[in-house]
């Protein structure tokens, strides 16, 4: 039998509008006691489960990462000054067979009080509001990167080779002459005018390459397009502003980062975002780069190792791309 290493211990199982908790205790007769009680996930009601647990003196409370809603349930335990681990769901599985909320709550608890589990990397307060911040960023650089590909594929559709010529489609030379094919006034001799720097000498190459069949439907699509672009452009550069004013309180970390090759200032924002600034969470580089998701697995039965595959790489790791 397992020795309990902890005299007081509580498991959670966090759904979207229910905490299920069980908290198990031992009396000063040794004697082992349970109690299970339900609370919504409003607020109020989350500070009355955080102030049961202190009440209850809990040494440590347990919840597995369940999709966001572990997120406010951990704050208002971290508000309330308790121990509090998030536990990756893998970790935790039992043997299948009857599964309730209770059930599940009861088993955190008791893997909880036995020293069982590991708890995930949780960065503080003030860094998890980052990260907010720092996704959104992310997924508007995706939107941007899809929309200037749409680009493409019109002006493809209707016979104008622009990519064929010039290195970035959306370079300043680029948008003068898709913003002339849009309006539809000018040839493409008169187009090919407006090209500058190196791309003068490749005005032969831009009139052939204009020399397409652009419907009123394409001019409408494009000027829809780039009309998002730059609205895009726009929300991206606020939400810099914003990363580079938090980053203040971490400037030491955040420009000794910038000094890797290939990391700017936004990049290494991202970086600390993810990752904090207190490194001795990990342990070891070798540990980190796991948890990034950038080391292959290790799969090996009867002495013959099977095919490896990269886990899942985390947000960390696509910010460095960044």
């Amino acid at each position: 039998m397992i020795e309990a290493i902890a005299r007081s211990c509580a498991g959670l199982d966090v759904h979207k509008g229910v905490v299920t908790c069980t908290l198990l205790r031992e009396n000063s007769q040794g004697t082992l006691v349970k109690e299970t009680r339900e609370f919504p996930t409003f607020r109020r009601q989350l500070e009355d489960l955080a102030g049961w647990l202190k009440s209850a003196e809990v040494e440590l409370a347990v919840m597995e990462s369940t999709g966001i809603y572990w997120k406010t349930v951990y704050e208002a335990l971290e508000d309330a000054g308790l121990k509090a681990f998030v536990v990756n769901a893998m970790h935790v599985k039992r043997v299948p067979g009857r599964k309730t909320d209770v059930q599940d709550s009861e088993w955190l608890a008791e893997l909880a009080r036995c020293g069982l589990l590991r708890a995930s990397f949780i960065p503080p307060k003030d860094l998890r509001q980052l990260r907010l911040l720092t996704r959104y960023r992310r997924k508007l650089s995706g939107y941007l990167a899809g929309e200037k590909n749409r680009v493409h594929k019109i002006l493809d559709d209707c016979g104008v080779r622009l990519g064929c010529v010039v290195s970035d489609i959306d370079g300043v030379c680029a948008r003068k002459i898709i913003q002339a094919l849009i309006e539809g006034k000018k040839g493409p001799e008169e187009i090919a005018r407006l090209a500058c720097g190196r791309l003068r000498a490749k005005q032969p190459e831009i009139i052939l390459a204009l020399d397409g069949r652009m419907s009123d439907r394409h001019r409408f699509l494009l000027r829809r397009i780039e009309s998002h672009i730059r609205w895009l452009e726009k929300q991206i550069r606020q939400i810099d502003s914003q990363v580079v004013a938090a980053m203040e309180p971490y400037r030491k970390e955040w420009e000794l980062m910038q000094t890797i090759p290939g990391i700017d200032e936004i990049g290494a924002a991202m970086l600390l975002a993810e990752i904090g600034t207190d490194m001795t969470r990990f342990g070891s580089s070798d540990k980190l780069s796991s948890w990034v998701g950038i080391c292959p697995g290790n799969n090996e039965t009867g002495g013959k190792k099977k095919k490896r595959s990269h886990p899942k790489r985390k947000q960390v790791h696509q910010a460095v791309a960044v």
